[in-house]
């Protein structure tokens, strides 16, 4: 299972992008490295036939006057032994005119990426001039390609990856909505009948305190049915107070929970209000307080805490329970995933759901440590 996490589409995509930049970096560095040897050997060659043309003694000067020509495109200037420079061919003339500095700049970005050509004077070895070049448009374009390979590669795995988790969003949500309503329409029907029958029992004789005790279980039924209805279309939100919802939900489960299982709840204001839509907002108190049971096995503390700063609400929901082990904190809230026996692994996946795209606020694990215990998060907006 593990071997398959990791050798999936994406670690395939990723390794295809990486191959195909990496050949294009090694590619494109060998054409540089061919075309900067070929540009040594230019100026090489043009200085000798430059040079050729000031000795009186020349004959046949057509090959140097050639050679000369043909070098229009690699930028040289030379110095004397003294480095004062002496000329410069193939610099940009408009620079050249307007900026006294030009030049100067120039010779130093030349010394800094080429070794110059050394031409000693055959009269005098103690006079020399050298040639400092630096690269064509040519060679510059070859070594930025790669980097714009890169950003083109990376911008369509980009592209890519944000289609599929779209397509994928949209199916999830196609799904959560589907089974959302069909269980809420399953449950319906025997929950109409089932009210029926309630109402039969609490007027035959004897059997009232069984009648109220059912329509107690019938009402909860009634409240699943009404939430899974909720899933997949934009509830009503209304303005509500918050601690009085988490209070109520707190008392619900401490008449639930064994014994040996304190709660404190511990709200900063009696008073703080957001706008909610009451049955899914309980349903997510109810998840996470009941998943704050289960790590702890009949005994420990459940600690909610609630304060308000300009413009947000938070709840913290604290457990001394099992926690989370670390490689675990960024997949609790996925589809499927569960540490029980039983269960579907869709609480927290559901309650994310509906605080974060109905609510428009945050829910994620706060802090967790095996052995000790986990506290899950909730921020609302005021």
């Amino acid at each position: 299972m593990m071997l398959g996490e990791i050798f999936n589409w994406r670690t395939l995509l990723a390794a295809i992008a990486i191959a195909i930049v990496t050949g294009a970096v090694f590619y494109s560095n060998y054409l540089g490295r061919k075309i900067a040897r070929e540009e040594r050997q230019k100026v090489e060659e043009w200085v000798e036939a430059s040079n050729s043309l000031l000795n009186i003694n020349a004959g046949d000067t057509k090959l140097p006057l050639k050679i000369i020509q043909d070098n229009d495109d690699v930028p040289v200037i030379w110095t004397n032994e003294r480095d004062s420079i002496i000329d410069s061919k193939n610099l940009d003339s408009l620079q050249l005119a307007t900026d006294a500095n030009y030049i100067h700049k120039k010779l130093k970005e030349f010394k800094n990426i080429n070794e110059p050509i050394k031409w000693t004077d055959p009269g005098d070895s103690s006079k020399y001039n050298l040639y400092y070049f630096g690269h064509t448009a040519l060679l510059n374009e070859v070594r930025y390609y790669p980097l714009v390979q890169l950003l083109i590669v990376a911008l369509f795995i980009i592209i890519t990856l944000f289609a599929l988790q779209s397509r994928n969003r949209s199916v999830q949500n196609m799904l959560w909505t589907g089974m959302a309503k069909e269980t809420a329409h399953q449950l319906g029907t025997p929950v109409t009948s089932l009210q029926g029958w309630v109402e039969m029992l609490k007027e035959k004789e004897g059997s009232e305190q069984i009648g109220h005790e059912m329509e107690k279980d019938v009402e909860r039924l009634k409240l699943v049915s009404d939430r899974f209805g909720k899933i997949g279309s934009t509830p009503q939100l209304e303005t509500h107070n918050t601690t009085e919802q988490v209070h109520r939900m707190v008392d619900y489960m401490r008449k639930r929970a064994a014994g040996k299982v304190q709660f404190v709840f511990e709200p900063q204001q009696q008073q703080m209000n957001a706008q909610l839509s009451p049955p899914l907002f309980d349903w997510v108190i109810e998840n996470l307080l009941k998943n704050a049971l289960d790590a702890m096995d009949g005994k420990g503390t459940i600690t909610v805490t609630m304060k308000e700063d300009a413009d947000t609400i938070i709840i913290d929901i604290s457990d001394t329970g099992k926690g989370i082990a670390r490689e675990n904190i960024a997949r609790v809230f996925k589809p499927g995933f569960t540490t029980k026996k039983r269960g579907w692994g869709l609480g927290l996946s559901l309650s994310k759901r509906i605080i974060e795209q109905y609510h428009s606020g945050k829910l994620f694990v706060k802090h967790s440590e095996v052995g000790k215990g986990t506290t899950f998060r909730i921020e609302l907006k005021k």
